[in-house]
């Protein structure tokens, strides 16, 4: 106790974090950086967060946590109280380890949130960049975990905080460490879709309903249950394994269209010829917005149930039209129709993943 935390930040100097990566000083700086631009995102005040991030190791300097190395954080809250600092100061220095293992208990307040998050996505970012992720069964630096822990704080404390906006800012600091970010970044992201693909197995979501929602990469995690959920009762639904069936038959012909260069332009009333795809525009211009007034609401399941009116226009449309007419005026609208189709029913998951 004669010795403050603060004291100690310039010890973490001395200590090797990485030899690729440089001290736990250095490693702290950077904490403090992600630490601060995730306090700014949340409202929350970016001062008390660096000082967490800063004082946040250096209880391992102390001889209690180097006698007892299992009361890291433990001790660093106490110091930290001792030597006068906030409670949420104190609460970071213990708190920003959790969860420390799968279904841990998650950081009890804001700065303490902060600090992890900064703390997990630092170690994933440097290691991403020097390449040293797990490969089969082997996870030395326990990546896996460092990733679930971050999806777990964003899904269960629910924080819109955008997934590949936190990915870029734990870069922010690694061109000071002379190596080019080469990609990292998206590999990291990549890794994070990954783990949250495990995360909503073991949540019991089955595969095509997870594929749903992380075919559009999902930004906001937080929404990301409500989205699981609003498949799930849509699937429900007696009208859902057709219009599944139709969103798939809908994403080939239009990947196939792109391909063959098509020029895909605006819907027009006065090209469509046929009863059947009037019926089906008409259907759609009806439902698109009550649609989209449920989904800015954070109605997901709401949203998705108010299509299933279509299942009737969208099986006349493929029984009684031939999208790729010979006529360029005509196919181009058509598929203007199904590309449209295709965007209002899908915001909130790719059907077409749902089909069988």
């Amino acid at each position: 106790k004669k010795s403050k935390l603060e004291a100690r930040i310039s010890e973490l100097g001395k200590v090797v974090y990485h030899n690729e990566l440089g001290t736990q000083q250095e490693r702290s700086t950077r904490v403090a950086s992600i630490a601060s631009k995730i306090a700014i995102k949340l409202g929350l005040d970016s001062g008390i967060a660096v000082r967490a991030a800063q004082l946040a190791k250096t209880d391992l300097l102390t001889l209690m946590v180097g006698e007892f190395p299992e009361l890291q954080g433990i001790m660093g809250r106490y110091y930290a109280l001792h030597d006068g600092e906030s409670a949420d100061v104190a609460a970071a220095c213990e708190e920003h380890y959790q969860p420390k293992f799968a279904g841990g208990a998650l950081p009890s307040s804001g700065i303490a949130t902060v600090v992890a998050l900064a703390d997990k996505l630092e170690t994933l970012s440097g290691l991403f960049l020097i390449k040293q992720t797990p490969t089969g069964d082997k996870d030395p630096f326990a990546l896996r975990r460092h990733a679930l822990g971050v999806i777990r704080i964003l899904v269960e404390q629910k924080l819109a905080l955008s997934l590949p906006g936190l990915v870029s800012d734990s870069f922010g600091w690694w061109p000071s460490v002379g190596r080019p970010i080469d990609g990292a970044d998206g590999k990291l992201l990549e890794f994070f879709y990954d783990r949250l693909r495990s995360y909503l197995k073991d949540a019991g979501a089955s595969t095509n309903e997870i594929e749903s929602v992380i075919a559009h990469s999902p930004t906001n995690l937080a929404t990301v249950p409500a989205q699981i959920a609003a498949v799930q009762a849509f699937s429900a639904l007696p009208e859902a394994a057709s219009l599944n069936a139709a969103n798939k038959r809908v994403a080939n012909i239009l990947k196939k269209a792109a391909e063959s260069g098509e020029a895909i332009g605006a819907v027009s009333s006065a090209i469509a010829q046929e009863p059947a795809e009037q019926a089906l525009h008409a259907a759609l211009a009806s439902i698109a917005p009550q649609a989209d007034t449920l989904f800015a609401k954070g109605d997901f399941s709401g949203y998705l149930k108010s299509f299933a009116a279509l299942k009737a226009p969208v099986d006349e449309f493929f029984d009684k039209v031939m999208v790729m007419a010979e006529d360029k005026a005509v196919r181009n609208n058509r598929l203007a129709l199904l590309r449209d189709l295709r965007d209002a029913m899908n915001k909130v998951a790719d059907l077409s993943r749902l089909a069988n």
